[in-house]
């Protein structure tokens, strides 16, 4: 077994496999870039060592800095985690020439399956079904449409290399056909070097069920059962089961007999997950391999049982599978749900920006927290925005899932957009419960998953206007005793006024709307004038923000965290965030003209289609804008003419700043 190992990763799964190397008493050297001087991973590994700057490019992906730091650190070996350089036959090869072990497959079995094209050839020749669709060499324009057709539509366009829903689009008509290739060509090109792609048929309402496979260099193969990975939104996967809802035993085996000989066929060595899709009528098909560790092993080491981590450091040590194929267990049900920085209400476009607060739930028997992010910690644009895993295990599916439930409910974060609350909305959904799960599931019920933005109730309104009366309690306490009078009553928080009923104003802003809320002073208790009527509170603030309020005759408590003239207020599952207005002040006009078209998130220009002065029509794409390994197109928002352009492709361009200017045409 090694002594030393570098990680070549960062976030939740460096994280996790330090965790494993520390039980195994293997040393391990983080590596990071500038904009991860902080990161959680540095802390979870015995040494680290910076590669360069914050661009993957010159850092996580900068083979030769990592080879360096690994001989110089002295590892033994270099774990690639997911992502990066993870199925890169190159780094691989480069690992072998540097004398480090590789802890993954060797550098021909990943160049077998890192063409999705010439995956489905070799593996058609072992008698994997195949998804009908075209995967040929010709990757001429003409060639694809005449494929295309033939296929027929609804059809995906796939990259080729690599995964995670990049370099893939659905297309419905023919006449979105050319439009569809030249962005997943694009996509494909900038995340993976390699723009080929394949087509296949688009199946209605399938399954997205994988294999977990592991071997190792003595010629043993076995799989670890299947995940359920149907539930995805822009086809990048967001919760996972295990084992798969529904499933008969006899298709179980069958899926599992065809990815070991997918395995085998490609001389596989080390952990590997063969993905299949498959119809309603029980029959499946080969999509891809991917030739590493999956985000969404952790489920498969809850209903087995095991450790994915120690058998890959076995593996690649030159050891024997730990267990035979009949050795494996299946114990349960075990769910995953990764937390995101994103917005589902704009897309799930990818957030960014400092994390303000993060209170994870309390560790239980049957609920394990990969989380790769702390409070305080910046959300870069630069790499993918999950922060953290929430894996639950049950004795059956109806108990694993009520325990995810009270996870989510539990979870606590403040900072960039999340999709927090969709997976609350997700896990609750009675389709969901009765195991209904397909590719299509999120659009299908997108009304109920990601509802119209509600008003702020009166309850989360009266701990925001609590919070801030203490806090203000507080501050004329403070002044009071440092001050030369500290008992007149000039310093009271109370609303004392000479000859005049105490009271006090606050007035906040909600989205777009301003309201104000009037409160009286009794004693120790405040009278809030609120949409509902008059409501009388009290409470305790600790220095964590954590509230113990009395709305009436109800005790709840709550966490209210403060970022300038912003409040955001989290009680049970509920969250709002309010800006403290001046009651006082004149209101502003807000909502921006329709013609301007600003940037939803930061990034990186990548493509700019349209000059000044052009005529461009509605839904028309005007830019290309790449943030967080996804790209977001701007289409025109009406028929008009292009009155600015303010930035050129490879331009930096900050959330908010306006991209371009399109001038209606007159009616």
């Amino acid at each position: 077994m090694f002594d030393k190992i570098l990680i070549a990763n960062r976030g939740e799964i460096a994280c996790r496999i330090a965790r494993t190397c520390r039980g195994l008493g293997i040393r391990t050297v983080a590596v990071y870039s500038e904009a991860d001087a902080d990161a959680a991973h540095l802390a979870a590994c015995d040494e680290a060592w910076l590669l360069g700057p914050a661009p993957a490019r010159e850092s996580y992906l900068n083979t030769e800095r990592i080879l360096d730091v690994a001989r110089r650190s002295g590892a033994q070996a270099i774990h690639p985690g997911y992502g990066f350089l993870s199925e890169n036959p190159d780094f691989a090869r480069a690992c072998e020439a540097a004398g480090i072990a590789f802890i993954g497959p060797p550098a021909a079995a990943i160049e077998a399956m890192g063409s999705k094209r010439r995956a489905k050839a070799l593996l058609a020749e072992a008698g994997v079904p195949l998804v009908p669709g075209y995967h040929g060499d010709d990757q001429s324009e003409a060639a694809l449409l005449s494929a295309a057709e033939e296929t027929g539509y609804p059809l995906l366009i796939k990259a080729s290399a690599g995964g995670g829903g990049k370099g893939m689009r659905r297309v419905d008509r023919a006449e979105e056909f050319a439009s569809a290739l030249a962005a997943a060509k694009r996509e494909a090109a900038s995340a993976f070097g390699d723009d080929s792609v394949l087509l296949e048929r688009y199946l209605l309402e399938p399954r997205h069920i994988e294999i977990q496979v592991f071997a190792d260099s003595h010629g043993k193969v076995v799989h670890l059962h299947e995940r359920d990975c149907s539930v995805q939104r822009r086809h990048q996967k967001v919760l996972e089961e295990a084992p798969a809802p529904g499933l008969t035993p006899a298709l179980r085996e069958a899926m599992g007999t065809a990815a070991v000989r997918a395995a085998s066929a490609i001389g596989y060595v080390g952990a590997g997950t063969v993905e299949f899709i498959a119809e309603p009528d029980g029959r499946f098909y080969f999509m891809e391999m991917n030739t590493r560790l999956q985000v969404e092993h952790p489920v498969t080491e809850m209903i087995t049982g095991l450790d994915l981590v120690e058998w890959q450091l076995r593996v690649a040590a030159g050891e024997q599978l730990p267990r035979a194929q009949n050795e494996i267990p299946l114990h349960g049900h075990a769910f995953e749900a990764r937390l995101y920085a994103e917005d589902p209400h704009k897309d799930f476009l990818p957030s960014s920006g400092r994390i303000l607060h993060l209170r994870l739930p309390e560790p239980e028997l049957g609920l394990r927290i990969d989380a790769g992010v702390r409070a305080g910690e910046q959300v870069s644009v630069h790499y993918d925005p999950m922060l953290a895993k929430l894996i639950v295990h049950g004795p059956d599916r109806s108990a694993a899932l009520q325990r995810l439930r009270r996870a989510l409910d539990a979870l606590q974060i403040v900072g960039p957009a999340t999709n927090l609350s969709f997976l609350r909305r997700l896990a609750a959904h009675p389709a969901f419960a009765a195991g209904g799960v397909s590719t299509d599931f999120i659009e299908r019920y997108r009304d109920a998953l990601i509802p119209a933005r509600q008003p702020v109730s009166a309850r989360m309104i009266a701990l925001a206007a609590l919070a801030e009366l203490l806090r203000l309690r507080e501050i004329a306490a403070r002044q009071a005793a440092v001050s030369g009078d500290p008992y007149s009553p000039w310093h009271a928080a109370d609303g004392w006024r000479l000859n005049a009923t105490g009271s006090h104003s606050l007035g906040f802003r909600d989205g777009d709307e301003d309201f104000e809320v009037s409160v009286g002073f009794q004693d120790d208790t405040y009278l809030l004038d609120l949409p509902e009527g008059q409501l009388q509170v009290s409470g305790s603030m600790g220095r964590d923000g954590s509230l113990l309020a009395v709305l009436g005759d109800q005790q709840l408590r709550a966490t209210v965290v403060r970022d300038r003239d912003h409040l955001t207020v989290l009680c049970a599952a509920e969250a709002c965030t309010l800006e403290l207005r001046d009651p006082y002040g004149a209101g502003l006009e807000h909502g921006p003209d329709s013609g301007s078209l600003t940037a939803p998130m930061p990034g990186t220009v990548i493509a700019v289609h349209v000059s000044e002065g052009e005529h461009v029509s509605e839904a028309q794409p005007l830019l290309v804008l790449e943030a967080m390994k996804m790209e977001y197109t701007i289409r025109a928002p009406m028929n008009g003419v292009v009155e600015a352009v303010h930035y050129r492709a490879g331009d930096q361009v900050a959330e908010g700043v306006e991209l371009l200017k399109v001038e209606a045409e007159a009616l």
